[in-house]
């Protein structure tokens, strides 16, 4: 499993858990769904149903989770991966528009579109390559830039 998809998935979530519950909590929280729960392979029907499929992934999910939460090392791997996911992702922002809504400069090859603070906000074409959010030039808003045809 990558890096990448270990941060993918909220494998607190699935096994019903916080990041500030302890080793022994998230262990109880394990052992209820996967070796006493309804998921476990010996609880399945021998004729299998849509639903035992579901259950069997659903345990696989399972087993992910606390192959990851329960190792100390795979588990801040985890947590500083989450938070870091968090961190670029939590900044405020103030409004959604569609590139067509900006103005195109020819003189300084650049889009812009007004901020409500008097300000702009300036993207030249390679700004929008990399990152769809884009800062006021005097103020703290942000916008995200939705590329594609307004409908």
């Amino acid at each position: 499993m990558t890096s990448e998809n270990m941060a993918e998935k909220d494998w607190y979530g699935i096994l019903g858990a916080h990041p500030s519950d302890t080793q022994a909590e998230l262990k109880q929280k394990y052992q209820k769904l996967a070796l006493l729960g309804q998921y476990h392979p010996d609880k399945q029907h021998r004729d299998i149903s849509e639903q035992d499929k579901e259950g069997a992934r659903k345990f696989i999910e399972i087993s992910q989770a606390w192959k990851i939460l329960g190792n100390e090392e795979r588990k801040r791997a985890y947590d500083l991966q989450r938070r870091d996911g968090e961190m670029t992702h939590s900044f405020p922002v103030d409004n959604q528009i569609h590139l067509e809504e900006m103005i195109w400069n020819d003189d300084k090859e650049h889009f812009s579109f007004s901020c409500r603070c008097g300000g702009q906000y300036i993207a030249v074409e390679s700004d929008l390559e990399q990152t769809s959010f884009i800062n006021c030039d005097s103020c703290s808003l942000v916008i995200e830039i939705l590329q594609g045809s307004q409908t």
